[in-house]
């Protein structure tokens, strides 16, 4: 069971620029999930969707190259996980569907990288029926169960891979034999950070059998730690901050992107660079989207 800590904010995103639009208007549903229950090293991740939330009042509008706000942002209110952990997970994905079924972009908050399994069920229940998963992330999570947990954070990929989701991962540098050997079982792509970091890679191809859809699932322990060391599980040899955006707008170049989350910041008490970090990966996935969906603007 986890447990949320009822002392911590949620504001609405970007709050202080904008007005929290209703859920018809808006096409980015922000979704704060502060879940952590197996965390294997350092803790914290509960506090990452507030503080990502509380950082994004910082955020220049302009993100550098459009007003992603323009497409309209609703946050919704936390998910409560002080339950079982089966039951958050059903309220992530009740809570998802009912985004996709809107017609709006889930752009999802965590806490740890569970919490992504609940989000791919959701898009499936909400009639998302072919799509595929772009990782970014220093680990595989490919594990069958880590620590006797099929629910752990170290298990998610293997459990979205099982319901037949299409995955690709990027950057990851730290797994075990047995995720080897799931790649190759469930036909994961991938492109490991010991190619990708010096070959400084910034374009490249998906399969052409990958779905048209795509929704990003975006560990910030991907990230180098000399950017993001606010992380339970820092790796080092990870990519910087211009790759990723470049990465993902290769993405969005080759398909379409239908949601993202952004998962794993544990939050450095008076270091706040790196809260706003998060919200500006937040945002800026926002910015690619937005520009996809909306051409001209």
């Amino acid at each position: 069971m986890s447990t949320t800590n009822t002392a911590l904010s949620y504001p609405h995103f970007l709050g202080s620029e904008i007005a929290q639009a209703t859920q018809e208007q808006a096409l980015f549903h922000v979704l704060p999930v502060p879940y952590e229950e197996s965390v294997s090293y350092g803790g914290g991740t509960a506090k990452g969707p507030s503080a990502i939330l509380n950082a994004s009042w910082q955020l220049e509008v302009f993100d550098g190259k459009s007003r992603p706000c323009d497409a309209h942002i609703h946050t919704l209110p936390a998910i409560d996980c002080s339950v079982p952990t089966e039951q958050v997970l059903n309220a992530i994905e009740e809570a998802t569907a009912q985004i996709v079924r809107v017609g709006a972009v889930p752009a999802i908050l965590g806490g740890e990288h569970t919490i992504s399994s609940g989000v791919i069920r959701g898009l499936k229940k909400g009639g998302m029926t072919d799509f595929g998963v772009v990782q970014f992330d220093a680990h595989a999570d490919l594990r069958h169960a880590y620590e006797d947990n099929l629910y752990s954070h170290a298990s998610v990929m293997k459990r979205v891979v099982e319901m037949g989701v299409p995955l690709y991962q990027l950057g990851v540098r730290a797994f075990c034999e047995e995720e080897m050997q799931a790649r190759k079982e469930f036909q994961v792509g991938y492109i490991d950070a010991d190619v990708l970091v010096p070959k400084n890679i910034n374009q490249f191809e998906l399969p052409d059998d990958f779905p048209e859809n795509v929704f990003i699932s975006f560990d910030v322990d991907g990230f180098d730690p000399y950017v993001m060391p606010a992380t339970g599980t820092p790796v080092a040899g990870g990519f910087g901050w211009y790759q990723a955006l470049a990465l993902i707008n290769s993405i969005a170049a080759q398909r379409r992107i239908i949601g993202f989350d952004v998962v794993e910041l544990a939050p450095i008490e008076n270091l706040h660079a790196y809260d706003f970090i998060g919200a500006q990966l937040v945002y800026k996935i926002m910015g690619i989207i937005q520009r996809q969906r909306q051409p001209n603007n």
